[in-house]
């Protein structure tokens, strides 16, 4: 009796230690996933290339948003306008001071409080490329809250330039099997990171801070 149940113990400690195992080996092929797309894309930005990348709402093409020439690659790849502007991802409300002269710190208080990824329309730019900005001088920034974003702007160390993975016109593709083939290819780097994720993400809220009050432009 007594053999029959340390036969069963030694056992269950056997497969749950293969559990264990098989677990550990997952995790540390995504850590080694999370960090090699990392450091292509890295790469890729400092060289002023592009990138396919998931945010904090849907995949997106992003591109150094201090640089002319990259953000130029951009508007020709979705065929857009040159007169639209672009949403900056920034990691934390540091870079909000950095790259916008004397927001009203209020609106800090309110994203917050926010639950749903939210865009906000500073006025006032600095340091960002032209051709990101509205033709007022306005940027739309939003704090990235997605731990690839923002372990990846912290790391390059300069906002990045947000825009759907979408030719102009064309519907804002909710996960990465919706993206088309020419966006995938056009681009100089694909992340792999949460390619397989099919929850149907939509884009962010867009407002704008007025004397103190919130202006929603989009839900």
């Amino acid at each position: 009796m007594n053999i029959g149940i340390n036969h069963l113990i030694v056992h269950l400690s056997m497969a749950h230690f293969l559990d264990l195992l098989q677990r550990n080996a997952v995790y540390n092929f995504a850590a080694m996933r999370f960090e090699k797309d990392i450091e292509q894309c890295l790469g890729v930005l400092k060289s002023s290339g592009t990138i396919l990348y998931p945010t904090d709402t849907i995949w997106g093409i992003g591109c150094d948003a201090t640089n002319i020439e990259a953000v130029e690659k951009i508007i020709a790849l979705k065929q857009r306008s040159f007169q639209k502007s672009f949403v900056v991802l920034v990691a934390d409300e540091r870079d909000i001071l950095r790259y916008v002269a004397a927001p009203d710190l209020a609106v800090f208080d309110y994203l917050d409080q926010t639950k749903k990824a939210t865009t906000v329309i500073y006025e006032n730019a600095l340091g960002l490329a032209e051709n990101v900005l509205s033709d007022d001088g306005s940027v739309a920034i939003r704090i990235c809250k997605d731990e690839f974003c923002k372990h990846l702007i912290k790391r390059f160390r300069r906002p990045i330039v947000s825009t759907s993975a979408n030719i102009s016109g064309a519907p804002a593709p909710a996960s990465f099997k919706e993206i088309n083939e020419s966006i995938i290819i056009g681009v100089d780097y694909v992340v792999k990171y949460r390619q397989n994720d099919v929850s149907k993400n939509v884009p962010s809220s867009i407002i704008k801070w007025e004397n103190g009050q919130v202006v929603v432009l989009r839900e």
